[in-house]
């Protein structure tokens, strides 16, 4: 007998959201309100404040909005290398002593990322210890520099590249990812560069190349900072005055215009890999976030027999490469992804979702 087995994908937006029961029967979502105030510094730091005294710690989360989408032909990799040296050490912390310092200030979730359109750093603290996480962060955007040494520097280099190694060349499936990429933009296109760079670029990159790259992006009129808990906003405001504002404001960031690149017809590739089940991915452009068609492929289903006629599915998921960034998630064997909604300056009107299933021969 034939076996009919069916994959669901669902999209998940990971908005704080509730459903009710209206008096019609009907289901209505009701969105809670997330009292966020604004302001911009004098010289362009946008900053977030949320207070919430639920739990007596606070987040803060500094947006830099640059990746390699801002990255030149030859050069690809900056922004994640810039990643890995934010936390070398700036002009008034010593060396690797980043994480030191709020480890034992009781910090947790100390990291950074980097994805297509923005890097950002985030480190969650004891509500007294606020005032160290904004000298830390304040330090490296406007002091990093005179702490970059060449040695520190190529130490990184080499650290990115056994990353690449790790996450892309040596890891089972790895390489599809940058391969998609390759398959879903043209070359001029920012996208079609992995985040990580290349080994060849990585490699190639001089001292002064970092330096200018710093100065052009890693400025306060190019950044935004949110600090969210247990916090008075008056008081937290001037912390971050304290701090930021006396940072020079930066050149102005040129923006990126970039022509949608179509996709007129099937493209097809298979990738040599070591693995345990053989993979099919299917991707596709789609509309970009926050716009009314945002969502339209958020649920596919599809029967075995219509994607391949010598297997069966044992697992199916779908996430999205988009203008803000990589932001899907799956996991093996369980259908479903996770979105976040990060709006950034950059909009390409393009993004792509990912349908991946994993089968086994008949």
């Amino acid at each position: 007998m034939k076996r009919h087995v069916f994959a669901v994908a669902l999209t998940l937006f990971l908005s704080a959201s509730c459903s009710m029961m209206n008096r019609n029967g009907t289901t209505e979502t009701v969105i809670p309100k997330i009292p966020v105030e604004k302001h911009t510094l004098a010289n362009g730091l946008e900053v977030l404040l949320v207070e919430d005294h639920r739990l007596p710690q606070v987040a803060v989360d500094i947006w830099y909005h640059v990746g390699p989408v801002n990255e030149v032909k030859g050069r690809t990799g900056f922004a994640h290398l810039f990643e890995h040296m934010m936390f070398q050490g700036s002009k008034h912390t010593g060396e690797d002593t980043y994480f030191k310092f709020l480890e034992s200030a009781g910090a947790s979730s100390v990291n950074g990322t980097t994805d297509l359109d923005r890097t950002n750093f985030y480190e969650t603290v004891p509500s007294n210890q606020l005032e160290l996480a904004l000298w830390l962060e304040s330090d490296r955007m406007g002091y990093l520099l005179d702490n970059l040494t060449e040695a520190s520097f190529r130490n990184q280099q080499d650290v990115v590249r056994n990353e690449r190694r790790e996450n892309f060349e040596n890891r089972p499936y790895g390489p599809v990812e940058e391969t998609l990429a390759h398959l879903m933009y043209p070359k001029d296109h920012p996208y079609y560069a992995n985040v990580i760079g290349s080994h060849a670029d990585i490699q190639a990159a001089e001292l002064q190349d970092v330096r200018d790259f710093f100065k052009q992006y890693y400025v306060p009129n190019n950044a935004s900072i949110a600090i969210v808990g247990d916090i008075n906003k008056t008081e937290t405001l001037a912390l971050v005055e304290k701090y930021f504002g006396t940072l020079k404001k930066g050149p102005d960031v040129p923006p990126v215009k970039v022509a949608p690149s179509p996709i007129t017809e099937e493209r097809r590739q298979t990738v040599k890999d070591r693995i345990e089940l053989p993979r099919l991915y299917m991707a596709w452009i789609v509309p970009p976030f926050f716009t009314d068609e945002d969502g339209y492929l958020s649920e596919l289903k599809w029967y075995d027999d219509n994607l391949l006629d010598d297997a069966y599915i044992v697992g199916a998921t779908i996430f999205s490469l988009n203008p803000w960034g990589n932001q899907g998630s799956f996991a093996d064997r369980e259908p479903g992804t996770a979105r976040r909604h990060q709006k950034d300056q950059n909009n390409f009107e393009q993004q792509f979702q990912v349908y991946m299933v994993w089968f086994r021969h008949r």
